[in-house]
């Protein structure tokens, strides 16, 4: 006998807004991008190169995709950072919670990819194809050790407390994500054994009820057990011993197709990169050791508090003077300072936001000026910026880019490299794919010897980099931290 129930529960926590394995919740605050369907008349591998972006779906969690101290981080974010690298296009994540739209948007072509630590199965291989495994691992329950579990006499006394077949599980409620293969893997138990369990099926990821079981909210939950092996080091009051499948296939999902490019390219970096040194060092750093359990721990983790620092509320208040996303300055300090208020670079400049020495002296600030002083000099100093970008730079996020540029490499080379734009039939009032293209090779003497350039020379792919890494990460802010 089998009895299912469906139900929707309101996230445990309004900052843990759901990770990469196995899904989570859905948040009113998160940013979510127009989607648009991809073109059927060329191959997924032929679209990503030409456009230059995998676009990618997946969730939020503790091992795969997060924030700790400013950084984007995660066991699959960081295989995507490498594989995209590789075929020399951005990586764009797009975070979605649900299982099921998930699915939905790549088989409407919507992304290029989801990548989920999805479970290999026959019906979902009838959809889609999936790449070569990234992980094998087994479902196992999740249960609450007892109360008392660390006053007991032995090992036996708790084993008698816990649940160790799947023939104990009649009668039992279990609570598991909606849409994920615990599902299917509890209605098939429940027909071998000839007994009832209870399913809930619950909108929460699989961390989220993790973390229910451990605050005795419910009882038991499912996991794979590489994901609940860590969580049992975040959460040391549950039990993950307990095997309810066979060993199974974790992969990424692409969208179907005859001859599949793009899969084929992903499985050929999969065989080098998980045999290198670089792949084991990766599984290394999120599956041995005690580094991802501690940084959950820590304030600065985004799934924790949502914090990247300590001056966050600073941060918030300066951007809105100045009207940025808070997102965004806090990606342009921590492009210049990691949050270290007391940073000086080989050329001089200090603190937070970097300033040189007569940036400071026009702001009335010294190297004894606190945290906060800094950032308002900063934020200032970015006004000071703006007003001299001409404004016929009307597009704001487009304009936000030309003021970070001449924030590393001064107003002068940016005005340089909007007249060599005009002058070469592009749109001097557009940074990407126009002006930093003239920035970015205005070391060479080609462009920095044109009559139209007065500021000579300038190092400009690093400002090239800095406008890129600082807007990237943007995004990420964006896709895990709240307005």
């Amino acid at each position: 006998m089998l009895l299912r129930v469906l139900v929707s529960v309101v996230t445990i926590s309004s900052i843990t807004a759901c990770m990469l394995m196995m899904g989570s919740c859905t948040s009113g605050w998160r940013h979510e991008p127009m989607i648009t369907a991809k073109s059927d008349s060329e191959s997924s591998l032929d679209r990503v190169l030409k456009e230059g972006t995998l676009e990618v779906t997946t969730n939020y969690n503790s091992m795969n995709y997060y924030i700790y101290r400013g950084q984007p981080m995660g066991f699959q974010y960081e295989m995507l950072e490498q594989f995209s690298s590789s075929i020399g296009v951005k990586l764009k994540i797009r975070i979605e919670e649900n299982l099921e739209k998930a699915f939905e948007q790549l088989a409407e072509k919507k992304t290029d990819l989801v990548a989920m630590g999805l479970t290999v199965t026959g019906e979902r291989r009838k959809r889609f194809d999936f790449t070569e495994p990234l992980l094998i691992t087994r479902q196992v329950l999740v249960q609450r050790l007892p109360d008392n579990w660390r006053r007991l006499a032995t090992r036996d006394e708790l084993e008698a407390k816990l649940l160790r077949s799947s023939l104990e599980l009649g009668g039992k409620t279990i609570y598991v994500q909606e849409g994920s293969v615990f599902v299917q893997r509890l209605e098939v138990l429940a027909e071998e054994t000839g007994d009832s369990i209870i399913i809930v099926e619950d909108k929460r990821g699989v961390e989220e009820l993790v973390e229910a079981v451990s605050k005795g909210q419910i009882q038991y939950t499912v996991a794979d057990e590489h994901m609940a092996l860590l969580f049992s080091k975040i959460y040391p009051d549950i039990d993950v011993r307990t095997p309810l499948s066979f060993e199974q296939r974790l992969a990424w999902a692409l969208h179907k197709e005859p001859d599949n490019e793009l899969l084929n390219e992903i499985n050929e970096w999969l065989a080098v990169f998980t045999s290198s040194s670089a792949g084991r060092g990766l599984y290394r750093k999120y599956f041995e050791g005690s580094g991802i359990s501690s940084s959950r721990r820590s304030e600065f983790h985004s799934m924790t508090a949502g914090k990247l620092s300590s001056y966050d509320d600073v941060i918030r208040k300066v951007a809105k003077e100045i009207g940025w996303d808070w997102r965004l300055l806090a990606s342009l300090i921590y492009q210049e300072s990691e949050f270290k208020p007391d940073a000086v670079s080989w050329a001089g400049a200090f603190g937070l936001m970097q300033l040189m020495p007569a940036a400071m002296e026009q702001l009335g600030i010294d190297t004894s000026a606190s945290a906060e002083e800094q950032i308002h000099a900063g934020g200032k100093y970015l006004q000071y910026l703006d007003v001299q970008i001409p404004e016929s730079v009307t597009d704001s996020n487009e304009r936000k880019k030309f003021v970070l540029a001449a924030y590393n490499s001064g107003i002068g080379h940016v005005l340089d490299s909007r007249r060599l734009a005009q002058k070469h039939r592009k749109d001097p009032n557009l940074w990407t794919d126009n002006v930093d293209f003239f920035l970015r090779n205005k070391s060479k003497p080609a462009f920095y010897r044109d009559e139209v350039v007065y500021y000579g020379y300038a190092r400009g792919e690093e400002t090239y980099r800095f406008v890129v890494e600082i807007t990237e990460r943007y995004e990420h802010y964006k896709n895990l931290l709240p307005e």
